[in-house]
């Protein structure tokens, strides 16, 4: 392949990505305890009904194939599978089932994480993370999930962003279970590293085979200061902490993490060697890296290096960054998905741009040798983006968040006009109509 290769081949999947909690509406969770408890940026926004994909399922199904997808992400709702430990809801496992069963019907791939940040109420006060009860807690809930995976030939994620999760519930006390503790974060880290192993083990007992892995966050890191010792060190330390413990301990089965000032953890976790299929990795920008002499001995920012102006969300645009994470990914020597990319663009003028500036490097890694497999945009729609709330913008598909109308963003044609020719074309080449947004 050449290393200017405009083309995907095809095989390569283009698909979109939404979670319950953000899309479905009508869950009663942890979250939804956090938000009435005012801790949102803005204390009075709830997700209540979100943009309502429960009962509109079909509708966005049929959104994602008129833009060329041939794979559909989404997350299982583990508070409407089990809303009281050790009760299962079959009519909601049904419903998934027949939700699963009709993405498949209809040319979607499914691919189906797990846990995508959201608990049961009763999670964090019997069987938080950092307590070993956690892990069988999973299990159970893994082992009943099991069954609606039969013949979807489904991509499977145990744990979505885990380092997102135990940086912002266990050590910033920002999202729930509101846990600032640095032991805590470490036993938390190692329990979750198990509990994909029991997810694993229960999957591969009802199914046999199992495409399985998880979507790890991983962030390009600056030092905020160029010249300054601890600022660079604080990158290489973040990098690895952040971007490749939780990968390598599914590839090695040993995980090690060294976080100064905050704790650190060197286990070896059995089963976890070679427990995953494939490499999840979700890329948005990059954060620079700054050193202060007090706990928590480390600060971050994005900056505006290049004059290309921050997304509406506030994030630095940085494809280098993706490239080079995707470079970083060849260690582990298994096939790559691209399981979230996108921006918070609100007038959706610069998503098309966004989309070729990234498309570039998934194609320029391709041409080095790496098996990436697929590239899901964040997100088809427009949605409930945690403690953002209402305010960010990622849809391939505008939601009005009154009416709750999807209608396309100029990114649509553009996204469709790769997914369907396979070739990369600059986003002026591709005509817009007249009307669209």
């Amino acid at each position: 392949m050449s290393a200017h290769e405009t083309t995907f081949p095809p095989d390569f999947t283009f698909g979109v990505a939404t979670a319950a909690y953000q899309v479905e509406g009508g869950i009663e969770n942890d979250w939804a305890e956090w938000e009435r408890a005012g801790k949102l940026k803005d204390p009075h926004q709830r997700c209540d009904r979100a943009v309502d994909h429960w009962n509109r399922y079909e509708e966005d199904y049929g959104l994602a194939l008129d833009v060329g997808a041939t794979a559909f992400r989404v997350s299982l709702e583990w508070a409407r599978i089990e809303p009281e430990r050790g009760r299962v809801d079959g009519a909601v496992l049904e419903a998934y089932r027949e939700r699963l069963l009709r993405m498949k019907a209809r040319g979607l791939r499914p691919v189906v994480t797990l846990h995508h940040f959201t608990h049961p109420t009763w999670f964090h006060r019997d069987t938080p993370w950092h307590r070993p009860e956690s892990v069988e807690a999973f299990r159970a809930y893994a082992r009943v999930c099991a069954p609606l995976f039969k013949g979807l030939d489904a991509l499977v994620i145990s744990l979505n962003e885990p380092m997102v999760l135990l940086l912002g519930g266990y050590l910033q006390g920002l999202i729930p279970p509101g846990i600032a503790d640095g032991p805590k974060t470490m036993a938390a880290l190692e329990n979750m590293v198990r509990a994909h192993v029991a997810a694993r083990e229960e999957l591969l007992a009802v199914l046999g085979r199992v495409e399985l892995g998880i979507s790890q966050n991983m962030l390009a890191f600056a030092p905020d200061r160029w010249w300054h010792p601890m600022d660079r060190a604080l990158v290489r330390l973040g990098a690895q902490a952040y971007n490749h413990a939780f990968h390598e301990a599914l590839v090695s089965g040993r995980l090690r993490v060294n976080m100064p000032g905050i704790g650190s953890t060197r286990v070896d976790v059995p089963g976890a060697r070679d427990s995953c299929e494939f490499i999840g990795m979700n890329y948005y920008t990059r954060a620079h890296l700054r050193f202060i002499p007090r706990p928590p001995f480390i600060d971050f920012k994005y900056r505006d290096t290049r004059g290309r102006g921050l997304t509406d969300i506030g994030w630095e645009l940085w494809p280098e960054g993706f490239g080079q994470i995707l470079g970083e990914l060849g260690r582990y020597g298994l096939p790559v998905w691209v399981t979230e990319n996108g921006v918070d663009d609100r007038d959706g003028q610069r998503r098309p741009s966004y989309l070729h500036t990234h498309l570039q490097q998934v194609l320029a890694a391709r041409a080095r040798g790496l098996d990436v497999r697929g590239y899901l945009y964040w997100s088809l729609l427009d949605n409930f983006e945690w403690l953002e709330g209402w305010g960010p913008r990622f849809g391939l598909y505008h939601v009005d968040f009154e009416t709750l109308e999807r209608r396309p963003t100029p990114a649509c044609r553009y996204f469709k006009e790769i997914a369907t020719t396979r070739r990369l074309v600059p986003p002026e080449a591709v005509a817009q109509p007249s009307a669209a947004r």
